[in-house]
């Protein structure tokens, strides 16, 4: 595994900028717990952390991905949030995983890396798009950069982007909550 000083490190090309005070958009986006979650319906504290794809180890990543600023990263990133749930669920703080790939392939993830919390899908890129959230295309996909949101109800309230180094988000977003 690389180490983060070993990546390109992703700027801040201000495509987030717009998504201080919004509110989730009606989306239903079914997650790992085989249920559907209304992000317009969200109570109290929530963190949304999207991130491009969650590779397994039994596929190859595709040609040039450690090269794409901020394409690297979303094992630590997962594991770090995993690592740190039990800070979130006393802060009684809900986290969410947000990618474009299938439920079916993030169940898998959420197995193999003992993930205590859900991870929605994105694949058809409703929640993406409604958002104007930045993405990048590789291999004929197309995925969403790595952004964490902070969100009360549904307003979102805090952004974090660019988010470098990703397996360090976790504790950045605790430290904003504990602050604010």
């Amino acid at each position: 595994m690389s180490q983060a000083s070993d990546l390109p490190i992703p700027l801040d090309d201000g495509k987030c900028n717009h998504l201080m005070g919004m509110n989730l958009p009606n989306v239903v986006l079914s997650s790992t717990s085989d249920k559907n979650v209304d992000l317009s319906k969200l109570k109290g504290l929530t963190v949304l952390y999207f991130y491009p794809k969650t590779g397994r180890p039994d596929i190859k990543s595709p040609d040039g991905w450690d090269e794409i600023p901020g394409a690297k990263g979303c094992t630590p990133q997962s594991c770090s949030f995993r690592d740190k749930n039990e800070i979130f669920t006393k802060l009684d703080v809900k986290v969410y995983g947000v990618s474009t790939q299938s439920t079916s392939y993030q169940k898998e993830v959420v197995q193999r890396l003992h993930l205590p919390y859900e991870i929605l899908s994105d694949e058809d890129l409703t929640l993406t798009k409604q958002l104007n959230l930045p993405t990048f295309d590789i291999d004929n996909m197309i995925l969403t950069k790595r952004i964490t949101l902070i969100c009360r109800d549904s307003e979102i309230i805090k952004v974090f982007y660019p988010v470098f180094p990703p397996e360090k988000n976790p504790e950045e977003v605790l430290e904003w909550i504990e602050k604010n």
